[in-house]
């Protein structure tokens, strides 16, 4: 399983800023191995990196786009089910029953909820507002996404075992067609090996270890 080593930053004031002015991400290790499995169209560069401290872990995307598309929609979870974004999944074990995802579109709006095999999603379920937060800026070139979840969220989900979480991370990015009509490209940092795109597999999961936790 692909890993990726989270850095212990040893600061208990970390704070996300959405913009990537705090210092404290250049201490993480960066991921750009992202790619779309399922097309030949050329993918703009994502940046992915997390630390964590002895509370939190922390997440930024840094995701290059000219083109930042956000859909408009009075349903929240439809507005950023068809907009640029970047997503969460976290898993217990590969039988995916239950797991964990995230849906986070460029102007920080969430869409989180629980999943079971098949896609069947239950958004009733939502993370604790005291568990997460997200910022978020738009750039003329790029956008960043900046997310911190409680550890103690993740173990009472139990999806933060022996300091390593199963973990999918994705972007979603929309491309203006012909006829004026938004479609996704999908992007992955694992390649899930399957015929048409679909994160919700197993084997599009990696490996977060998190270090001297």
């Amino acid at each position: 399983m692909n890993t990726y080593k989270v850095k212990n930053v040893n600061n208990k004031n970390v704070q996300i800023t959405g913009d990537d002015k705090n210092i404290i991400w250049k201490t993480a290790n960066s991921l750009t191995n992202f790619s779309c499995p399922w097309n030949n169209r050329p993918i703009n560069k994502t940046e992915f990196k997390a630390i964590h401290n002895s509370e939190n872990i922390f997440f930024q995307f840094k995701v290059d786009d000219p083109q930042t598309y956000i859909h408009s929609s009075a349903n929240k979870n439809e507005s950023i089910n068809n907009s640029d974004r970047v997503e969460l999944f976290f898993r217990s074990d590969a039988s995916l029953n239950p797991y964990y995802c995230l849906e986070i579109d460029p102007t920080s709006r969430i869409m989180d909820f629980k999943a079971q095999p098949n896609k069947k999603f239950d958004f009733n379920w939502n993370w604790a507002q005291n568990q997460i937060a997200v910022k978020s800026s738009i750039h003329q070139d790029h956008y960043i996404v900046e997310i911190v979840i409680s550890l103690q969220s993740l173990r009472d989900l139990n999806v933060l075992k022996d300091n390593s979480i199963e973990t999918g991370i994705y972007r979603a990015k929309y491309n203006k067609t012909k006829d004026k009509s938004y479609q996704p490209t999908w992007i992955t940092w694992i390649n899930p090996n399957t015929e048409t795109p679909n994160f919700h597999t197993p084997t599009s999961f990696g490996l977060l270890e998190l270090e001297n936790l």
